[in-house]
C-alpha cells in the first residue's frame, strides 16, 4: 500500500495537473456516483491527508479518493487515447491533461464542508501542515496495551504510516514490534522520527532509510527477509501482525530488537 510520502508526491501531480484548470471531461465509474458530472467546474486544489487523497472543485465538492493497496492515478497529455479496461474507476481531465484513476480503492464525491466526516478520524498527518507529535504521542497513550506494530499502522494514531516505515522506524529505534505501547518511555523519540524518515522522503520516488540511494542499499529490514542486518549480522526476521484478515507483513532484526 502506498504510505504517506507517496500520496503526498500523488497530490503534488495532480495538482500540478489540474489545479486552477476547467474540466473538460468527468468520468466516475462507481456505481454510487457514475451519474456524476464535474464538466465545467474549476479544480481548485489536491490535498494529502495520510494516504487520503482530497480534490476539490468549486461549489463546495470534494473528490476523496483513496489508493489501498494497488491503486494509481496516471497523468497524460489530454491528446492521449485513453486506454481500454475495467480498473479504470475515476478520470478528471482539462484541455491540457487527463487524471486517471487507476484501481483506486475508494472513489467518494462528498461537500466540501463535509470533508471531516471522510477523514475526520484521521491522528495527525506526519507530512501534513498541522502535524502535531504531541497529539499523535497522547494518542498512542491511550491505546497502552496494543502492540507498538499495530498501533502505529492505525491510522487514528497518527496518519501516514505504513508497513515500510513501521519496520523502519521501530528497526532504528531498537524496539521489538510486539512490544506494548504502555512499555515505551520514549514515544515523542518514536514519532519524530518516523515524521523525519517520511519528510526526507516526500520528495523522490522510492524509501531511503539507510542514507544510501542505490538499490540494494535504501533500507534496514524492509524487503530484506533472511538477509543478514546491516549493523549486527543477524538475519533479518519476516512475520505477519494484526488479527485476520487484517495481518500485515512485519520485519525485524531479533538482534537489534530484542524481545
Amino acid at each position: 500500500m502506498p504510505e504517506g510520502d507517496a500520496v503526498y508526491r500523488t497530490a503534488a501531480r495532480l495538482r500540478d495537473a489540474l489545479d486552477g484548470r476547467v474540466l473538460t471531461r468527468s468520468d466516475f465509474r462507481v456505481p454510487r456516483h457514475a451519474s456524476a458530472d464535474l464538466t465545467g467546474r474549476t479544480v481548485l486544489t489536491t490535498l494529502s491527508r495520510g494516504k487520503h487523497l482530497l480534490t476539490r472543485v468549486d461549489g463546495d465538492l470534494t473528490v476523496h479518493t483513496h489508493l489501498r493497496m494497488d491503486g494509481s492515478w496516471r497523468i497524460m497529455a489530454a491528446t492521449a487515447r485513453t486506454p481500454p479496461g475495467d480498473q479504470i474507476r475515476l478520470i478528471l481531465a482539462n484541455q491540457q491533461w487527463t487524471a486517471m484513476g487507476v484501481k483506486l480503492g475508494m472513489v467518494d464525491l462528498v461537500r466540501t464542508g463535509d470533508e471531516n466526516r471522510a477523514v475526520g478520524h484521521l491522528g495527525p498527518d506526519l507530512l501534513g501542515p498541522d502535524w502535531d507529535p504531541d497529539e499523535a504521542v497522547r494518542r498512542l497513550r491511550g491505546v497502552p496495551g496494543r502492540t507498538i506494530g499495530e498501533a502505529l499502522l492505525d491510522q487514528r494514531n497518527l496518519a501516514g504510516i505504513g508497513t515500510i516505515y513501521r519496520a523502519e522506524t521501530l528497526f532504528l529505534r531498537g524496539i521489538w514490534p510486539w512490544r506494548k505501547v504502555g512499555e515505551i518511555e520514549d514515544l515523542n523519540g518514536l514519532v519524530s522520527l518516523a515524521q523525519r524518515l517520511l519528510d526526507a522522503n516526500k520528495g523522490h520516488a522510492g524509501t531511503v532509510t539507510t542514507g544510501d540511494r542505490r538499490p540494494a542499499n535504501q533500507t534496514w529490514v524492509y524487503g530484506r527477509a533472511g538477509r543478514p542486518c546491516r549493523r549486527c549480522g543477524t538475519r533479518i526476521s519476516r512475520g505477519e501482525m494484526g488479527a485476520q484478515p487484517q495481518e500485515r507483513l512485519i520485519l525485524w532484526c531479533a538482534g537489534c530488537q530484542p524481545s
